[in-house]
């Protein structure tokens, strides 16, 4: 009960910093999931702001990704405007193309985080790593819009759950919970529109 409580204190003394990044975050992941591109413009903020609380974290893999997803998210945009229906189609792709996107991403996670975990002062470099490392495939499958992006963010969220629980960024780590099932409701949302275009 204890630990419950001093979870709820430490919700409320969250920093007006981490209160943005997570509203404009749950916003991007929401538009996405809707296959709006305004998502794009959330994407952003979130991740701008984030870049400065993951490295005063001491999550320096997380520092690089949120880096990594302000460019994306700019390209993101203007992959959805490059034609009036862009956002609308989603692809698939075959079981060979996630089978090497997963053993590559399994051998750099690896090497990552051995890199970080001898060389530095990284905290939970390995999580670290397989987050970072996973999301950047995952996120490169948003902006070409395949299916089976959502999948992984499901599992790269519930991972990303404990990391930021055990870094004591609570509100984050309630942010990635609801991103785990938005995701779960992205997938679904997307997989309809699939169905729906294989039909025409």
């Amino acid at each position: 009960m204890d630990k419950l409580d001093n979870i709820g204190l430490e919700i409320l003394n969250t920093t007006v910093v981490e209160w943005i990044a997570v509203f404009a975050s749950l916003a991007y992941v929401i538009f996405i999931a809707r296959k709006s591109s305004v998502g794009w413009f959330f994407a952003v903020i979130s991740s701008g702001v984030y870049v400065y609380i993951c490295f005063v974290s001491q999550l320096y893999l997380e520092t690089l990704l949120q880096i990594f997803y302000v460019g994306m998210a700019c390209w993101g945009w203007f992959s959805w405007h490059r034609s009036e229906n862009s956002a609308e189609f989603i692809t698939r792709w075959r079981s060979y193309h996630h089978l090497q996107y997963i053993l590559f991403s399994a051998v750099l996670t690896l090497l990552l985080g051995y890199l970080f975990d001898t060389f530095s002062d990284q905290s939970l470099p390995y999580l670290d790593a397989f987050t970072t490392v996973f999301s950047i495939g995952a996120t490169f499958m948003v902006v070409r819009r395949v299916l089976e992006n959502w999948v992984y963010w499901v599992i790269i969220d519930m991972v990303s759950v404990y990391l930021y629980y055990y870094k004591e960024l609570n509100m984050t780590a309630l942010m990635y919970s609801a991103y785990t099932v938005i995701a779960i409701f992205g997938y679904y949302k997307w997989l309809k529109a699939y169905r729906k275009q294989a039909r025409v």
